[in-house]
């Protein structure tokens, strides 16, 4: 294990974890005053199981209602057992819409969020005459009729490096300027799903790009008007962002990932590590 020892063997170790989380309950990833997020309940929870805090670091700060099924965060707590036993006991102490899928040793100095070099997030629609109450909390219900394939040609004006100030706003500074990598809709039966592939996300962008391309496929907008309130970056004419519910942060790729990209393709990175 990488780390310092301290007293009575302990052992202070960067630990790199993938999260799973249901966030329909939770104020988002980050920690707020006066409201739950993931956040606190894993600092939580491995506070009670250490006696120790532990800060945690996370690749990204996921909105109120997003969920996750790769979440990366890193931490340094000071921990005497084996890292299965701190896998074990951590998620035993977890709420459960909340699970650690695998932890695993991390180089000194590793950062979630400055080290990634893509994020993959999935909005999911379900399209059917009658809502699902089954499939609710992880999708939005669409019953108008879509013209999926305008859709996906507006979509495919995402992928390379754009000002996307039209679709959100920078969670530091002034720069909305991202690179997308991969932008598509994927249709199975009554399931409608759009993914994108970026190096770094704007707050609220997916939702927002996916209130947009919806209206493209309402016939509200063509595709090209989508291309232009890209190119002009007016955010007057974009959105309105969907619900939260319906998205999922899928995966992180750092460097030593980047040969595979996530859908199983060889990739080629044209990134300039912007984060």
């Amino acid at each position: 294990m990488i780390g310092s020892t301290g007293v009575d063997g302990e052992r202070a170790v960067w630990v790199k974890a993938v999260v799973t989380y249901d966030g329909t309950e939770y104020s988002g990833f980050q920690r707020q005053a006066n409201v739950t997020s993931i956040q606190e309940e894993l600092e939580r929870s491995l506070e009670k199981l250490t006696g120790t805090f532990t800060r945690i670091l996370a690749a990204g700060r996921t909105d109120a209602g997003v969920h996750a099924a790769g979440q990366v965060i890193a931490c340094k707590p000071v921990w005497r057992h084996s890292l299965t036993d701190l896998h074990r006991g951590w998620n035993a102490l977890l709420p459960e819409q909340i699970a650690i899928l695998n932890l695993e040793p991390a180089a000194q100095g590793f950062h979630p969020r400055f080290d990634a070099r893509r994020r993959w997030y999935r909005y999911t629609i379900y399209r059917a005459p009658v809502r699902n109450p089954l499939v609710n909390r992880y999708s939005l219900h669409i019953a108008r009729p879509l013209a999926v394939a305008t859709m996906q040609t507006a979509a495919q004006q995402l992928v390379g490096v754009h000002d996307f100030y039209a679709f959100g706003s920078p969670p530091q500074g002034e720069n909305a300027v991202r690179e997308v990598f991969r932008a598509g809709w994927k249709e199975d039966g009554c399931w409608l799903t759009f993914d994108i592939v970026a190096n770094a996300f704007l707050y609220r962008m997916v939702r927002m790009v996916v209130g947009t391309l919806l209206r493209v496929g309402y016939g509200a907008l063509s595709s090209e008007d989508f291309g232009e309130i890209l190119r002009t970056q007016d955010r007057r004419r974009a959105g309105p962002a969907v619900a939260a519910k319906g998205l999922t942060l899928k995966a992180v790729t750092y460097e030593q990932n980047l040969a595979v990209n996530e859908f199983g393709g060889a990739v080629v990175d044209h990134s300039n590590d912007d984060r």
